[in-house]
């Protein structure tokens, strides 16, 4: 069995052992969670084989379907999830391209971490997208604030006892313009976990629990997603990912 470190070396060159993981994922999603944090200027690595170990949409599928399943037990609030993984997003955004695990660490840093509080100015700030099409970290950031902008009109305006068959986010006068549609379907961390997954990259069965697939025409069974290989995601994958959280039946 393997072993990944967590590494930091500190103001004075010196190299300190922090913790041990057996999986490369909750060391990298430590690193995250510490970096996140009151800025510093220790470095933190992590030390340990350097191959990914989520390599394909259904290993996703089932990392995220296991985080939202921990974020039901705690009793996460959607916003507050999404607060802590825009916090935990910071170290990574200079990058164009996210190996699979960093894209699972960041999600399993971001329910490790207390959240980052709410932002009034994020309700009135322009959040649209400057393109046709997410492109970039700041891109992907436009789309979880416009979330966390329409979550908290949200507690205004309660979206009631019909919300899981879709409900428009209220956007009273005032409000910024925002990078999502107005359509939700999916108000916890664990529906929208599921459904970001699910809707962008496929990767569940049947037999996790989480959907029950329509059947097929003709009394066949019903088609399975099939699991494909995932190497790198761009923001703007992720960006997609998170429209998909929203909205994904």
């Amino acid at each position: 069995m393997h072993t990944w470190d967590v590494m930091r070396q500190d103001d004075n060159g010196n190299q300190v052992h922090m913790a041990s993981h057996d999986s490369r994922i909750s060391a990298l999603a430590q690193v995250l969670a510490m970096e996140s944090g009151v800025p510093h200027k220790q470095t933190y690595w992590v030390a340990g084989p350097s191959s990914p170990t989520v390599r394909t949409n259904r290993e996703l599928y089932l990392h995220f379907l296991q985080l939202g399943q921990e974020a039901r037990a705690a009793s996460w609030s959607l916003s507050a999830f999404l607060r802590a993984l825009w916090k935990v997003s910071g170290p990574l955004s200079r990058r164009e391209r996210l190996q699979s695990d960093d894209v699972a660490a960041m999600f399993s840093a971001a329910a490790a971490v207390p959240p980052a509080d709410y932002r009034p100015a994020w309700s009135t700030r322009d959040l649209s997208l400057p393109g046709d099409e997410p492109a970039g970290y700041a891109d992907w950031e436009r789309v979880i604030l416009s979330q966390l902008a329409d979550l908290e009109d949200f507690l205004a305006h309660p979206p009631g006892p019909q919300a899981r068959f879709g409900v428009d986010a209220p956007r009273p006068p005032g409000t910024g313009r925002r990078a999502t549609p107005r359509r939700w379907y999916n108000f916890d961390p664990a529906t929208y976990l599921e459904c970001a997954v699910a809707g962008s990259l496929g990767g569940g069965d049947a037999g996790d629990g989480a959907r029950v697939p329509l059947p097929a025409a003709d009394g066949a069974p019903p088609a399975r997603s099939y699991v494909r290989e995932i190497t790198t995601m761009t923001w703007g994958d992720l960006a997609r990912i998170a429209v998909c959280g929203q909205m994904y039946e």
